[in-house]
């Protein structure tokens, strides 16, 4: 048998940041009937994600994190929900698997975002593991394409959606960002290391300010995976926050990409827009550039 053959059978290990992503995939997982393991990362876990883990580690504990895993019988490994600070090593006293693998596990640590989880996904495959996605357990937590609520965009909305995904590509590129926000013609916001929510709250203060001019719900929040990046981790994701935020930027709505991106809450996010009058469109981007379908 093969280790995807041996690893399909075996639990997933949920190695959970902070989100409610974490608890979807659980969940997701739990009813397709697959047997997974929720290993919470100290600091970042939220509440839901603790109560349902079956440990709690802290950064710098790769030598149990290991040892928990192989105990388990977990051959397939996910890395989901968010980070808000990178690893702080503190917890690494007394945990000697750890020390043993310092000098791999520094070299990790250099580089932006895209290099740093390369190459942790490179830890955990030297060791013996397959780390997977979304798409490979949960697909259904994807973003389908096509207009995913009740509000349509409009023709003069699909210019602002080209600039922006423009701008993300170029963001991608240079391992800043996943998304950007275009109103009326040209691109006033690309995220950076403040993240979306900080992002949409710029915009708000431009046009409260008298910056941005644009009248009623107009402009588009882009969000795609970077180009060439592993789809196993850090996949764009929006939720009922994200609606809210862009609310309060008076923006038309969101575009992200079909089968690249998450949509935390789906239900609740989807209704959401619809109350506020915002579309969600799931975007595939080698169409992208045909513009609206006819």
């Amino acid at each position: 048998m093969t280790l995807a053959e041996t690893a399909s059978h075996a639990p997933v290990a949920l190695i959970a940041g902070n989100g409610r992503i974490p608890l979807q995939v659980a969940n997701a997982l739990a009813a397709a009937g697959r047997e997974c393991k929720v290993v919470a990362i100290r600091g970042e876990a939220d509440a839901a994600t603790r109560s349902l883990a079956s440990a709690e580690l802290g950064w710098g504990e790769i030598g149990r994190l290991y040892a928990f895993l192989n105990k388990s019988g977990c051959r397939d490994v996910m890395l989901i929900g968010g980070v808000s600070k990178r690893p702080d090593f503190a917890s690494i006293l007394g945990d000697l698997g750890t020390l043993r693998r310092l000098p791999t596990i520094i070299r990790a640590l250099a580089g932006g975002d895209d290099s740093l989880l390369t190459k942790v996904i490179g830890l955990f495959e030297v060791e013996g593991f397959r780390v997977v996605g979304i798409k490979d357990v949960a697909p259904g937590l994807l973003a389908a394409s096509g207009v995913l609520g009740k509000t349509q965009p409009r023709d003069t909305d699909w210019h602002d959606i080209q600039l922006a995904l423009t701008a993300t590509r170029k963001l991608g590129e240079l391992d800043i960002g996943q998304a950007a926000v275009a109103i009326g013609g040209r691109v006033v916001a690309l995220e950076g290391a403040e993240g979306t929510d900080a992002m949409l709250e710029r915009c708000a203060d431009l046009r409260g300010s008298g910056r941005i001019r644009a009248k009623n719900k107009t402009g588009v929040l882009v969000k795609t995976a970077k180009p060439n990046q592993d789809l196993r981790v850090d996949l764009p994701t929006i939720g009922p926050r994200t609606i809210e935020r862009a609310e309060a930027a008076g923006l038309a709505g969101i575009a992200i990409e079909a089968g690249g991106a998450l949509i935390s809450d789906r239900e609740e996010t989807l209704a959401q827009a619809d109350r506020a009058g915002l579309f969600v469109i799931g975007i595939d981007q080698s169409a992208l550039s045909q513009g609206p379908a006819e």
